[in-house]
């Protein structure tokens, strides 16, 4: 697979912004050093569409730009050049905050409030009135795995394990249209990472859009209906998963109930045998891809310059 390949990604170029979860058109982000002067370009001309209601995942080496993405889909920091669009308004406008929902990598909550503390706490800022909260934390809690003992213990008690689920937590405790989980499974044992899988399935159930960032590449690919990779800030990839998994110049076929003498005659007679056959197309893994990828780019893998973009 080449650079920048796009696989029926299913969605128009033309469509207008206002109708997608995300839109961007040649958004590019370039740091500055000391002097003003352009230092990283961390990403260049992104052009991305995530419909409203899929699971998009958003993959990508260390210093690819994942980050820097997310970073102005948010609006904590501003586009060089180019346009973005969450939930149909300019990334940047505040009256869009309470309609998202975002677990970083690193989620900074206070030690010192327990796990119910803390999403009382994020729900009073977003307004929510009491009698609602008294009935969505503790389905929150049980939602992501957090028992009545784990519930009322300090925040600085708690493992990595803990502090990822009620990090998701707080993420959804407005309620949100859009969610934004990086990296969600960190710290998560087997059983919690499947926990968290069928978790995101729900959401998108229920309608909402997700956008996961993740180097789990297994993870991904059980959930995402559609992923693009990041390299140095370009676009590599764009399209359904299952389309990009597919090694298409190579055909497989299968066949039942056939004999060794059979197979061997079955070039030339399978269709006169009235076998059933299926003819399909192998697929790759997400991670072979990924690694093809950035191999392709770079010649080999580590060999590529990374940065904290």
């Amino acid at each position: 697979m080449t650079a920048a390949t796009e696989l029926n990604p299913g969605v128009s170029d033309s469509i207008n912004p206002t109708d997608a979860a995300v839109y961007t058109r040649q958004l590019t982000k370039i740091y500055s050093d000391f002097w003003g002067r352009p230092k990283v370009r961390a990403l260049d001309s992104l052009d991305l569409t995530i419909q409203r209601g899929e699971v998009f995942g958003l993959l990508g080496p260390n210093g690819s730009g994942k980050s820097t993405t997310i970073k102005l889909l948010l609006g904590l920091i501003f586009p060089t050049s180019g346009e973005a669009y969450i939930l149909g308004k300019k990334c940047g406008a505040t009256d869009i905050n309470s309609r998202i929902g975002f677990l970083p990598e690193e989620s900074y909550l206070y030690r010192f409030l327990n796990g119910e503390e803390t999403l009382y706490f994020y729900g009073r800022l977003f307004k929510i009135p009491h009698r609602d909260l008294k009935k969505r934390v503790p389905l929150l809690l049980d939602t992501v795995g957090l028992d009545a003992k784990a519930r009322k213990r300090k925040l600085r008690e708690y493992s990595k394990g803990m502090a990822r689920r009620i990090g998701l937590a707080q993420a959804l405790i407005n309620d949100p249209e859009l969610i934004l989980l990086d990296e969600p499974t960190t710290g998560l044992d087997p059983i919690g990472t499947r926990e968290m899988k069928d978790l995101i399935l729900s959401l998108k159930q229920q309608g909402k859009t997700v956008i996961l960032c993740s180097h789990l590449l297994a993870d991904v690919q059980d959930v995402c209906d559609r992923i693009t990779i990041l390299f140095r800030g370009k676009r590599q990839t764009l399209g359904h998963v299952k389309d990009l998994l597919q090694v298409k110049d190579i055909t497989q076929i299968e066949a039942q109930g056939l004999t060794p003498v059979q197979i061997q005659e079955l070039r030339d007679y399978i269709r006169r045998m009235g076998a059933q056959v299926q003819i399909t197309h192998p697929t790759t893994t997400l991670e072979d891809l990924f690694i093809k990828i950035v191999r392709d780019q770079t010649g080999g893998v580590g060999s590529y310059t990374s940065s904290d973009a």
